[in-house]
């Protein structure tokens, strides 16, 4: 997929990788330059340990995001096709 930067450096990334990325509108990203390539990936969420019974975990401190049917499907059939595979 092609996409273009505007002159204010904005670059607009395609319904389809967002939906595939389960990117949402007004989600942090962190953007760098590695290897040669201009990298998008979530930013780290914030989170607060919480002692459970004797445990510790680490609770988010933010907005949950929810995960559809349509990504939970998805993300089998490409781990079955990725074991078929081999």
């Amino acid at each position: 997929m092609k996409t273009a930067i505007d002159n204010a450096g904005r670059v607009v990334i395609p319904k389809a990788v967002r939906d595939a990325a389960g990117i949402e509108p007004g989600q942090e990203l962190q953007i760098e330059y590695r290897d040669g390539a201009i990298v998008v990936e979530p930013a780290p969420r914030k989170v607060r340990l919480v002692r459970k019974g004797s445990l510790l975990v680490a609770v988010t401190q933010e907005k949950e995001p929810q995960i559809t049917n349509e990504q939970v499907t998805r993300v089998i059939r490409e781990l079955r096709n990725e074991g078929s595979a081999r």
